[in-house]
C-alpha cells in the first residue's frame, strides 16, 4: 500500500529490454535507502514495483508484460525520472489518500495552465473509467495523492501546489507527456456497487 505522498525523484540510469519484459536500474535517493531490501515494493511514477537487486544506490526492478503495456514505464529512456515512494509500513501518516499501485490506465496531458501562484494541469479522461472521475473525488497520478477539480466532456483536472510542483515529475511536465492513473479503489467499489443494485431492481 502506498500513500499517494510521492517522496522524491530517482533517476534510470541502466535499462535492459528482452522480450516483452525488461529491467531497469534507478539511483534511489540516499534519504529512502534505509532498510531497503530485495523483495521490498517501491512505487515508480506510482506502479508498485518490486526490488530485485541492490548495488549501493543503485536499485533494480523486472517490469513484466502487462506493466509495460498498461503504464508509462515502457516509454523511459535512461536519463529520465520517476515518481518514488516506498511502501507505507503501520503507522505511516496516511497525508493522501491509500493507493494499491496498481495502474489503471495512462493517459495524456491535453493543457497546462500556468499563473504566478497556481498550476492547473488537464488530461484526457480514458473512457472506460469516466464514471470513476468525479469532481472533489480522489485520484492516482504519478503516484501523486490528487484531488480532480473540473471535469469537461472527455477531460479533466488538477489544481497543483508549488510544493508538488517542486518535488514530483509535475514540475517538468509537457503538454503530450503519458502519465499513469490509479482510480480511487474506494470511489470505483461505491459507483459500482450502486450500479449492480440498480441492475438488479430493473429486473
Amino acid at each position: 500500500m502506498f500513500t499517494g505522498i510521492v517522496q522524491g525523484t530517482a533517476e534510470v540510469v541502466d535499462i535492459k529490454k528482452k522480450d516483452r519484459f525488461q529491467t531497469h536500474v534507478i539511483r534511489m535517493p540516499s534519504e529512502l535507502l534505509s532498510g531497503l531490501e530485495t523483495g521490498a515494493s517501491v512505487a515508480h511514477n506510482g506502479c508498485c514495483l518490486t526490488v530485485t537487486d541492490i548495488q549501493d544506490d543503485l536499485v533494480a526492478f523486472d517490469l513484466m508484460q502487462e506493466t509495460l503495456r498498461v503504464t508509462n514505464l515502457g516509454l523511459l529512456a535512461v536519463g529520465d525520472h520517476v515518481n518514488v515512494e516506498r511502501a507505507a509500513r503501520f503507522g505511516d501518516e496516511i497525508g493522501g489518500h491509500s493507493m494499491s499501485g496498481h495502474i489503471n490506465v495512462a493517459t495524456e496531458i491535453c493543457d497546462i495552465i500556468t499563473t504566478p501562484n497556481n498550476c492547473t494541469v488537464w488530461f484526457k479522461l480514458p473512457a472506460d473509467f469516466s464514471k470513476y472521475v468525479l469532481r472533489k473525488g480522489y485520484i492516482g497520478i504519478d503516484g501523486c495523492s490528487l484531488t480532480i477539480g473540473e471535469v469537461k466532456e472527455d477531460c479533466f483536472c488538477v489544481h497543483l501546489i508549488p510544493e508538488t510542483l517542486n518535488r514530483t515529475l509535475f514540475g517538468q511536465r509537457k503538454i503530450g507527456d503519458v502519465v499513469n492513473i490509479e482510480i480511487d479503489p474506494q470511489t470505483q467499489a461505491i459507483v459500482d456497487t450502486v450500479e449492480r443494485v440498480l441492475a438488479e431492481k430493473a429486473l
